[in-house]
């Protein structure tokens, strides 16, 4: 079977679809997997695009980038477009993944059922401490981070996990991309430099539950900073003007992150 690093299809990049088209081409492979599972031959945009939770307009733009354009009274063939998606994205052959720290979270990645039948094979897990070495995870033993360049260039790995905690993080990056991994998939709490070439996705859960504290204050007609309960109209006076602060801009994670939302596997 090939593997990621030695065939290469033409990128999205090459392809001119743009990113934001690209992160949501997961969301339709997810739905129109769904339908395909239940033997759903055809399906509409408004259809899919509702399954998506997307909207219909944004969909066959999505699509036109793709060539696919549907039949009119009969919508899109689903099982062509789950072939057309998957290629697209790469996952019509093999991805050898690594994950570099083996904690709760990356044994609880490890366990994850969804990456084989999504293209993607954890070929090895990777931990800086020797009393997890040998120890089976996932049906997978734990290899010492001593390993890593070695396990990298015999399973022609190009897809890196960081489940390390913040500290470890960069250092993990750094040798990653010197044996050849060109994305990397970060979960540690901190922001990684990475050269040019190298993609970078990262999964903060702590910054999407502080979105979600955004929205639920707002839903409850709160001040932000107001303490829970406490409603505009309550307060008697204005709070003092906060001092001015200078505040240095942060580069983003990668040349390609952008501002794509993060989001863990489906």
């Amino acid at each position: 079977m090939a593997t990621g690093r030695n065939h290469r299809p033409a990128t999205s990049r090459s392809r001119g679809i743009p990113e934001a088209t690209v992160a949501r081409l997961p969301l339709y492979l997810r739905a129109l997997t769904a339908l395909s599972e239940r033997s759903v031959p055809t399906v509409s945009s408004e259809e899919l695009a509702s399954a998506a939770g997307v909207n219909s307009a944004k969909l066959r733009k999505d699509f036109s980038y793709l060539g696919s354009y549907g039949t009119r009274g009969v919508g899109y063939d689903v099982e062509y477009l789950v072939y057309q998606i998957s290629r697209e994205l790469g996952l019509t052959q093999d991805w050898p993944v690594v994950i570099v720290g083996i904690g709760n979270l990356g044994a609880a990645l490890a366990n994850y059922g969804g990456f084989a039948s999504r293209g993607f094979r954890v070929a090895a897990l990777i931990d800086a401490d020797p009393g997890l070495s040998g120890r089976p995870v996932a049906g997978i033993p734990v290899q010492h981070t001593d390993e890593l360049e070695k396990i990298i260039s015999d399973n022609g790995v190009s897809i890196g996990v960081i489940a390390t905690p913040a500290g470890a993080a960069q250092q993990v990056c750094d040798r990653l991309v010197a044996a050849g991994v060109t994305s990397i998939l970060n979960f540690a709490p901190t922001v990684l430099s990475v050269p040019e070439g190298v993609d970078v996705r990262k999964v903060d859960l702590s910054i999407e539950l502080q979105i979600l504290a955004f929205h639920e204050q707002r839903k409850a007609g709160e001040e932000p900073g107001a303490p829970p309960g406490q409603s505009p109209e309550t307060d008697t006076a204005p709070p003092a003007a906060p001092p001015a602060v200078s505040v240095a801009k942060r580069p983003p994670e990668s040349g390609t992150d952008g501002d794509l939302p993060a989001v863990m596997p489906a």
